[in-house]
């Protein structure tokens, strides 16, 4: 008898639970009955804001939703990022993720973990980076550049798209390797700092290759790149190891959504992203600035999240741009 109504008890508080289960996968299933958010880390007007739109739109028309950009510049390309932490785990906000995420709580106090409080929906391609000078410089090669950081230590200007970003942060590694000392100017975004190069403000510029149409135009010259191989777009311009320093970056990036959103709605997302990857509009939107879509999915992604977070670490204790203890 006692059995009988302890299973009977175990009965009655399960039917509310499994309601709940099959609520969230009836909502999983019809999702999306409105409009997402994807906020991306960058202005308006610069390479990841042209090929996300691209992207965005694309997804629209699989999901049968608007795929709404919201620009968040700043803060080192975070922002959206700290943005799913407050956001409901529901699939309609989604954000951008530079690499800059997995360094942020080790440059800065945070109450959430990059790793564990981001569902990560998949990766979408990365940035190819270099550094660029005005084509009226003085400076013909990476070789005039040093010399003259060497004969003038700190007055040599740079501008990045951020602090502690990938742009930052590489070429600072790279000045210690070369043994000189520069003045870094931070910007929002790739649109800024290339106004700020192209005016002269800045003597030379570290970006992802947003710099592309500044260059074919005979605006801009690229002194090196930082990828295994030279760019197609720039076949002149060396590679940092070719100029005799052992660094790679290249900067995946992707699409995150909150902490626990649901699994099938995840999968709808990577789904329809994926698909929308493989659209020609994308691909060439894309190629305009010598990126690759890069796809990882939801898995890989997050396997990607940990390793790199790991990384991070290794490259701001390397700098010494660690938060204080």
């Amino acid at each position: 008898m006692q059995r009988r109504q302890l299973l009977q008890s175990a009965a009655v508080l399960a039917v509310p639970a499994l309601g709940s289960l099959g609520a969230a996968f009836a909502q999983a299933q019809g999702f999306p009955v409105r409009p997402i958010k994807l906020i991306v880390a960058f202005p308006a007007g610069g390479p990841t804001d042209i090929t996300m739109r691209s992207l965005a739109e694309n997804a629209s028309k699989i999901l049968g939703q608007p795929v709404i950009i919201d620009n968040k510049p700043g803060a080192g390309g975070t922002l959206p990022a700290q943005q799913l932490q407050t956001a409901p785990a529901d699939g309609y906000t989604l954000a951008q993720i530079p690499l800059g995420v997995f360094r942020l709580p080790y440059t800065t106090k945070i109450n959430w973990d990059p790793v564990k409080d981001i569902s990560y929906v998949l990766n979408i391609t990365g940035y190819a980076f270099g550094i660029v000078v005005p084509a009226d410089s003085p400076f013909k090669t990476w070789a005039d550049l040093v010399a003259y950081a060497k004969a003038n230590p700190g007055k040599l200007t740079y501008g990045s798209t951020g602090t502690l970003t990938s742009p930052h942060l590489t070429t600072e590694l790279i000045a210690q390797k070369a043994g000189i000392e520069l003045q870094h100017i931070p910007y929002k975004g790739s649109a800024d700092l290339m106004l700020a190069v192209l005016s002269g403000q800045l003597m030379a510029a570290a970006d992802s290759t947003g710099f592309a149409p500044q260059v074919e135009a005979g605006k801009l010259r690229v002194l090196n790149t930082w990828g295994d191989k030279r760019l197609d777009k720039f076949p002149n311009a060396p590679t940092l190891k070719e100029l005799g320093y052992d660094i790679v970056q290249n900067s995946p990036f992707g699409i995150g959504a909150p902490k626990n959103t649901p699994p099938e709605v995840v999968r709808r997302l990577h789904d329809a992203f994926k698909k929308a990857m493989e659209e020609p509009s994308y691909v060439t939107a894309l190629g305009r600035y010598d990126m690759q879509p890069n796809y990882m999915g939801t898995a890989d992604y997050s396997k990607f999240a940990q390793e790199t977070f790991l990384k991070e670490k290794a490259l701001v204790e390397k700098l010494g741009l660690g938060k204080p203890s």
